[in-house]
């Protein structure tokens, strides 16, 4: 009745019910498929839990602060009663209540055992999927046991179109520990969905709601297959809310099983279509297909994804297990068939940033999509040129030229960052000074170009991207005819603690590094000859002239000097700041804020979010000597707070490179179980995407040791004790490589047309792959 779960490694278990723990599992456990995302509430629902579905680039603002990703209706209602009684975590005793997601499948199991005030103990088992096979389809198979007694049972399986937003919070002077119940009623709430039409019968329940400020329509559809015995009562429909019900007299020991599917489709999806009748095919296909076989398929597509992508640490069933999640979490966030979404901060699993995107995507998340999933990395890029005009709207609301990206990004690519915190205290200044997310983008389409060869896409959309960020930098780079040097004032580097700063070094080097490579991407087209290239400069209006002065542009932008020790001080003044030592941690060796600080009262010291200046040793891995990476490491590493999610995972991986291994592990250990662990406590407002990605690179780049230098893969692998072998696997420009790192060796395999060589290094030495035949080098 219910496929078999697979092995401990795969697993991610909820044991026992705990009401303060409910929505921190409603993240973890999410289903989902880059299209859709739906958290993990019981299908009952309970008092205090935070349900949600969320579709890929569905946004709106109506009477939010800024623009919300929206919680559109709900598919997953199915109440039972026994007697009238009925079954729920607060109006029964919960005897046993279990589940796991199987990351291998992407199915969440349930086993719940309820005992109501009459003493009736009542199973029930279910399985829920969001299949990867049919992005718009998603539903469960339900299992209700009447395990002492025979009654009569009723199920009302239920659309729920009443969804809000989350927006504000009042100001406490001290903030309060709420009781779970309460902690999301504090909330203002932003309206974004009004009911078009509404219907259910004993076929099917539908409702169609349309956003209020963008106009899309959005329709979800369900259908309910009763067991055998079971009989249709009728159909409710409410205000906001469509139900099926049914009833089924209950024998004692039986299991009775209940499958219901739920389509769901948009006018963003099929702008001229029937939007009912799409949904109404999807359910009538699952219904001929059946439940099984609907499951088999999506397995089946989960089983191919893996193929690509999985990530083993040989000897440590918890790494392996940690990986596995954070992949799991990666892949449901993103949607290779729409170039028009991207994954907002909290992915498809909470309400946290508003489901906007940032700069998270190019540094954080693409290397996963570029080296395992590259049609999704194409598609996420794709987002970037489709958010252009939004760009190029930002540039001139600042008194700029060219294209700037916003900081936060949403469906149109406009700023779209609050001026104020959630509860009105503090002033947010990022989406006016946090600039460096334009050269992230560029950083984003190069790598990806790097790993895939994909030309047509730097032809297609790259290039105009390029050139016309480009244009932005030439017009924000500010002359200091005193210096003869061009500079950069009033910004934010990714360490947020310090505002309004001059010449962060992390966003002066990548401004420079974007304007050489516009200048050589120009070079390279130009000397194709290629009409659609000519045509884009005619369109842009872009000479050689312009071009010839970003490269003079970007050869007198300030940059610090590299000091006698190879310090790099990462803004003007920087090292003048008072410097705070940092004395506590918290139960998870995480550094407390020093007495008397917060997030906003750390802009007079050296204390850091995160380290600028080791992340652009990182991202810039053949522009600095090794000494000066492990200067900087060593000197920055001490005055960071970790702040960020994104932090951990770029200390791991240049702990690892300059020798701090010993604390490279623990990093990993940081930003691996941030969310399994709840390390942070926020966790309920949905995933840390970022720190999954940095994860995945840890363990690829970090302890497997890969990075693309000088347009070459090249490994400088280490593993640390107990651990017998990291296996990945990479794509790259066409090919598949099979990569095992030991203790003492390391083999690859390279999947490509017979007679493909490839040239890898391994230790700065050179070995060539040929395809179909492992090679084996000795560490």
């Amino acid at each position: 009745m219910f496929p078999k779960i697979s092995g401990g490694d795969w697993l991610v278990v909820e044991d026992g019910f705990d009401p303060a723990r409910a929505n921190f599992w409603e993240t973890v456990l999410t289903v989902g498929n880059g299209y859709q995302g739906t958290r993990a509430s019981l299908e009952e629902g309970h008092k205090g839990e935070l349900p949600a579905t969320y579709l890929n680039g569905v946004y709106d603002h109506h009477d939010s602060t800024v623009i919300d990703q929206v919680n559109v209706p709900g598919w997953i209602g199915l109440r039972l009663r026994v007697e009238g009684h009925i079954l729920d975590v607060k109006t029964c005793e919960v005897l046993e209540h279990r589940r796991i997601l199987d990351l291998q499948t992407g199915f969440l199991h349930r086993d719940t055992l309820f005992r109501d005030g009459e003493g009736r103990e009542t199973r029930v088992t279910s399985l829920r999927f969001a299949s990867l096979a049919d992005r718009h389809l998603c539903g469960f198979r339900l299992s209700v046991t009447a395990e002492n007694h025979s009654a009569r049972i009723t199920v009302e399986s239920a659309l729920d179109a009443e969804r809000y937003n989350l927006d504000r919070l009042p100001a406490w002077s001290e903030k309060p520990v709420l009781h779970p119940e309460v902690v999301w009623q504090k909330w203002a709430r932003s309206r974004h969905l009004a009911v078009q039409g509404a219907s259910v019968d004993a076929e099917a329940a539908y409702i169609e709601v349309r956003t209020l400020d963008t106009g899309i329509s959005i329709g979800t559809g369900t259908v309910l297959a009763l067991p055998e015995g079971a009989r249709f009562l009728g159909g409710a429909r409410d205000y906001e809310r469509v139900a099926q019900v049914a009833e089924i007299e209950a024998r004692r020991g039986m299991p009775h099983v209940f499958e219901k599917f739920a389509a769901i489709a948009t006018s963003r999806d099929m702008p001229a279509g029937d939007i009912p009748r799409d949904v109404r095919d999807r359910l009538d296909a699952a219904r001929r297909r059946g439940m099984t076989a609907c499951l088999a398929e999506s397995a089946a597509a989960w089983r191919a994804k893996w193929d690509a992508c999985d990530c083993l640490v040989v000897g440590d069933p918890q790494a392996s297990l940690a990986a596995r999640f954070s992949i799991y979490h990666l892949l449901i966030a993103a949607n290779e068939e729409d170039p028009r979404a991207n994954i907002g901060a909290k992915s498809l699993s909470g309400e946290g940033y508003k489901g906007h995107v940032f700069w998270d995507t190019e540094i954080f998340l693409l290397p996963f999509f570029i080296f395992t999933q590259p049609e999704t990395a194409r598609a996420l890029l794709t987002y970037r040129y489709h958010t252009l005009p939004g760009a190029l709207e930002n540039a001139r609301a600042n008194g700029f030229e060219g294209a700037q990206y916003a900081w936060e990004s949403a469906d149109t690519g406009r700023e779209t960052t609050p001026k104020w915190t959630a509860d009105g205290q503090n002033r947010i200044w990022t989406g006016e000074e946090e600039i460096h997310v334009t050269a992230c983008v560029a950083y984003g389409i190069l790598s990806y170009v790097t790993a895939t060869g994909d030309r047509q896409f730097l032809r297609d959309y790259g290039a105009e991207i390029l050139y016309q960020t480009s244009r932005y930098w030439a017009s924000r780079l500010e002359w200091n005819a005193a210096e003869a040097q061009f500079e950069l004032t009033g910004v934010i580097g990714p360490d947020e603690f310090h505002e309004h700063v001059d010449n962060n070094t992390f966003t002066n080097r990548l401004a420079q590094w974007h304007l050489e490579q516009a200048v050589a991407v120009f070079e390279g087209l130009a000397a194709e000859g290629r009409p659609e290239h000519e045509a884009l400069l005619e369109r842009l209006e872009l000479t050689r002239e312009e071009v010839a002065r970003w490269g003079g542009i970007a050869g007198r932008i300030y940059l610090p000097a590299i000091s006698g020790d190879g310090l790099i001080e990462q803004f003007e003044g920087y090292f003048g700041l008072e410097d705070v030592p940092i004395t506590e941690w918290d139960q998870n060796r995480m550094p407390r804020y020093p007495a008397g600080h917060d997030h906003f009262s750390l802009n007079g010291t050296m204390l850091l979010k995160q380290p600028d200046v080791v992340m652009l040793t990182y991202l810039l891995p053949d522009a600095y000597p090794d000494a000066v990476k492990a200067a900087n490491y060593a000197f920055y590493e001490k005055r960071t707070l970790h702040k960020s999610s994104l932090s951990p995972a770029v200390h791991a991986i240049m702990g690892i490179e300059v020798g701090d291994r010993a604390t490279a592990e623990l990093y990993f250990q940081r930003s691996a179980f941030v969310d399994l662990r709840d390390n942070q406590g926020n966790t309920c407002d949905g995933m840390h995407i970022a720190s999954a990605g940095g994860t995945w690179q840890i363990l690829v780049c970090g302890f497997g040791g890969f990075r693309v230098r000088g347009g070459r893969m090249t490994f400088r692998p280490w593993l640390p004790e107990g651990w017998d072998a990291l296996r990945f696997r990479l794509k790259w420009r066409g090919m598949d490589l099979a990569v095992t790192v030991a203790r003492d060796e390391c083999r690859f395999l390279l999947t490509a047309p017979p007679g493909t060589i490839e040239t890898i290094e391994v230790r700065d030495r050179a070995h060539g792959l040929a395809a179909g035949e492992e090679v084996v080098v000795r560490l």
